[in-house]
Formats: C-alpha cells, sequence, structure tokens
C-alpha cells in the first residue's frame, strides 16, 4: 500500500471511528419522516360542509398512526371523529369554524409512540409573580425526542405555523414541579389524556413550524370524548390555562362551569369577569377568514405568545401569585 493509500485508508477508518463514536454517546441517529396517506372512511368533504367562508376558521389535521399497539384502546377512530365534531359543536356559538384540513394514516418509528414532552422545570412558581408571568420569564422546554417526534411526524406545509395538528400517541408525560415536605418541591409527572403545547407555557421554545401541536391519548370516556378536543384547542387558541371566571390558572382544576376547566363544562366565556376567553379566542393567529379566494390570517403573536403578549392589548388579567409554601418559612 503506497504512502497515498495508506493516509487515505487511515483518515476513512478515523471518520468511521468518529462517527461510530457520536452514536455511542447517544447523538440522534437520522429516522425518515413518516409517511402518511388520507384515511377513506374519514369524507372531508361532508364534515366541512357546514363551512361560511364570511366566519373565523380554523386548519385542522389528524394524524392517526396505524401501528399503535394492539393493547392501546384509549383512542379509536370513531373516537376522534365523536371528539372533533363535537368541538366544531362547542365553538359553534363563538362564530369560529373547525376545519378539518386533513386526516391521515401511517406507521410512525415506534419509540415515537410515547414521549415525555418537556424538560424537567427548574423554577417553581412563587408568591412573588402569577403563573403567567412565571412561564413567560422560564418557559417550558421540549425534550430533545418530543422536537424529533414532531419532525417526523408532521410534514412540510408552508402554512404549518398556522395549522393545528391532532396527533394520535398512546403516551405523553408532563413533568412539573409541587410542594413537599414545607419549603421544598419535588417532581411529578402527569399521564395526559391530551395535551396542547400551548405557547403561554413554551413562548419562544416551540419550533415556530410546529407551534399547532396537540396530542391526543385517551378519549375512552364519554366526557373525554365529548371535551377533550375542544378544551385542548382552548388553551391553544384562547391561549389561557385552567381557569374560569374567578378560578385562576391552576394544573389540575375540578369544577363546573368553563371549558377550560376539568369537569362538564363548555362555556366560553367573554368580558374581564369571563377572563377575556372569548376576546382571546377571536384574536388567535390560527384564525383566518376567507376574502376572494383567499386567506387573511389574524395578525401573529408579537412575542412568542406568552399570555401577556401585546397581540391580547387589554384583554389580559392581572392577579397576585399565591405563596405555594408557608411564607413563614
Amino acid at each position: 500500500m503506497t504512502l497515498k493509500y495508506a493516509s487515505i485508508f487511515l483518515l476513512s477508518i478515523a471518520i468511521l471511528s468518529c462517527n461510530v463514536q457520536e452514536q455511542e454517546e447517544g447523538q440522534a441517529v437520522q429516522i425518515p419522516k413518516a409517511q402518511w396517506q388520507d384515511i377513506a372512511s374519514w369524507d372531508l368533504n361532508t364534515t366541512n360542509a357546514d363551512l361560511e367562508d364570511d366566519k373565523l376558521t380554523t386548519d385542522i389535521g389528524i394524524y392517526f398512526p396505524s401501528n399503535l399497539d394492539p393493547d392501546f384502546d384509549k383512542v379509536t377512530l370513531e373516537k376522534m371523529k365523536e371528539s372533533f365534531l363535537a368541538a366544531k359543536e362547542i365553538y359553534k356559538p363563538t362564530g369560529v369554524q373547525l376545519r378539518l384540513k386533513f386526516a391521515r394514516t401511517g406507521a410512525i418509528d415506534p419509540s415515537y409512540l410515547a414521549i415525555q414532552a418537556n424538560e424537567i422545570p427548574q423554577v417553581p412558581a412563587t408568591e412573588y409573580n402569577n403563573t403567567y408571568v412565571n412561564m413567560q420569564r422560564n418557559p417550558a422546554r421540549l425534550t430533545e425526542k418530543a422536537k424529533d417526534a414532531l419532525t417526523h411526524i408532521i410534514e412540510d406545509d408552508p402554512e404549518s405555523d398556522r395549522t393545528i395538528y391532532l396527533i394520535v400517541l398512546q403516551d405523553v408525560f408532563y413533568p412539573f414541579l409541587t410542594v413537599a415536605e414545607g419549603r421544598n418541591w419535588t417532581i411529578n409527572s402527569v399521564r395526559t389524556g391530551g395535551l396542547s403545547f400551548p405557547t403561554y407555557s413554551y413562548v419562544n421554545n416551540l419550533p415556530k413550524k410546529h407551534r399547532g401541536v396537540i396530542s391526543i391519548s385517551n378519549l375512552q370516556r364519554g366526557d373525554r370524548s365529548r371535551r377533550t378536543i375542544a378544551h385542548e384547542l382552548g388553551h391553544k387558541l384562547m391561549n389561557v390555562s385552567h381557569e374560569y371566571k374567578e378560578t385562576h390558572p391552576g394544573h389540575e382544576v375540578y369544577a363546573d362551569g368553563g371549558l377550560m376547566l376539568y369537569g362538564d363544562g363548555e362555556d366560553i366565556p367573554s368580558g374581564e369577569e369571563g377572563r377575556w376567553h372569548l376576546e382571546r379566542l377571536l384574536l388567535s393567529p390560527f384564525l383566518y377568514r376567507m376574502e376572494n379566494g383567499k386567506k387573511v390570517w389574524n395578525e401573529d403573536y408579537k412575542e412568542g405568545g406568552h399570555y401577556y403578549d401585546p397581540l391580547y392589548g387589554d384583554y389580559v388579567i392581572h392577579f397576585k401569585g399565591t405563596p405555594p409554601i408557608d411564607p413563614n418559612w
């Protein structure tokens, strides 16, 4: 072997070794994008037959993996149809229409059937500022696996940043901090039935082209089937957490009344006493009207979509933080 070819051979070995080392150190391996096809049994024309050009509309795409594990039965295609149609009914009084852009199926990489949505938060909310201010200052961050999953699942589309994607997954876990032992915090993780990845929580940490993602993992019970998609759309379109009138945002709020609480309510109230839910909904950047055959979109967020984004003007509530621990600690 000549000196020239020996050098090339050694260089090739070095590059190969480097690549193997990178994979051994846990660097992500490129996984091809999922391949999708339209669900033949879901007729879009029938679903969208009630749409009117002069009304505010949001585009929604549904991804239903064909390779869900056989024992997974918490979301079926029929339950997705039922929940989507219920959501159309719930939003109809507001004047907002839900347009089904597509409903597709196909195999995804099985490693993405279950994901942890966000990194473990580092700074809990205290009494010095409210939940929304704390989220603005310390926004949630997607895990690398969640980012890879969204890239793998969601197709390229010039309107991807304005489209809402309902993605059926088997498990999506959401870690959060709760108080334990007086003045300490502990890490908990909730198994979500639906997760909206709201911009009030993630702000600019969501890739813009994927900011419309919502995961759906449980529609098994009747109440879940009726309200889950509408509720998760509320997080995305109203850009508020679990709140209603006098009820301030929280992780788990079970009460009657509003759509944004856990319960049976479907109300989307207006005015300051209603925490401006209707007004915020109608300003959503995910909404458009058809004018002369073209989509005319609402104005986009000005600061990434946090709760107090200037887009909302005076349609915000300034409320005090709640002491999570004994103030005399």
